[in-house]
């Protein structure tokens, strides 16, 4: 049993342990564990840990020990031996809370009123509370619903616009291979009427060949005097 602990001294659960020390609360239980485990003694209620502020002290020499944990653990149950010896049992001191109430009955009614009202306004207090948490939640409920109206409102947005965007990609598309293909008729147009022309001055060459090889051979032909008749009848064919 615990013998070093002090008359109203204060007592920390296991969450304000690890705020006082600044740690988390599952390092405390690590380090309960371990103290027991080399022989500490802790004050418990049950099965739970209540800590003092020797016990405060003893965590933050876990906490900033340099050694393993176990050794500091086993040199801190060594101290914690030798301090029990010299130290006589004492449990942590709980006022009595009817020691003080007054004996006259006017006051006690009094005190009894009192803790009615208080009674009334916390109970009123608290139906308040209860309506403003409801009210809270109606409130958190609709904001989900309208979250849930937006988002779907973007998302078909969203959708829209990715099928206009496609659709007018698909028209630019069919339009751009369209006017493609119209070039691609006229260039072969011009190409043809290229050729035919082409043809049609290879004819009138060959003609015009065949036209001047006559009228040499009928010049040749021809007497000096009847040259420019030969002549004028080849233009009169």
């Amino acid at each position: 049993m615990r013998r070093d602990i002090q008359p109203n001294e204060r007592a920390f659960s296991t969450k304000e342990a690890a705020e006082e020390v600044g740690i988390a609360t599952p390092t405390v239980r690590k380090y309960g564990q371990i103290l027991e485990r080399n022989g500490y003694e802790f004050l418990k209620d049950g099965d739970r840990r209540i800590f003092v502020q020797s016990d405060i002290g003893v965590l933050i020499a876990l906490r900033d020990t340099d050694k393993p944990l176990d050794d500091t653990a086993k040199d801190i149950v060594n101290q914690q031996k030798e301090r029990l010896k010299g130290s006589t049992e004492t449990e942590i001191a709980l006022s009595d809370p009817y020691e003080n109430l007054p004996q006259d009955p006017n006051q006690l009614k009094e005190i009894l009123m009192f803790l009615v009202n208080e009674v009334a306004a916390t109970r009123e207090i608290n139906a308040q509370l209860t309506n403003d948490l409801s009210q809270l939640k109606t409130h958190v409920s609709r904001l989900q619903q309208d979250h849930h109206v937006i988002s779907s409102n973007i998302a078909n947005s969203a959708q829209k616009t990715i099928t206009k965007i496609e659709k007018l990609s698909e028209q630019q598309n069919t339009h751009y291979e369209t006017l493609l293909q119209q070039e691609k008729e006229k260039s072969e147009f011009l190409q043809i009427e290229i050729q035919n022309l082409r043809d049609e001055q290879s004819k009138e060459w060959i003609s015009q060949n065949e036209f001047n090889k006559r009228l040499e051979e009928a010049i040749q032909k021809q007497k000096p005097k009847e040259k420019w008749r030969g002549l004028l009848s080849i233009f009169r064919k």
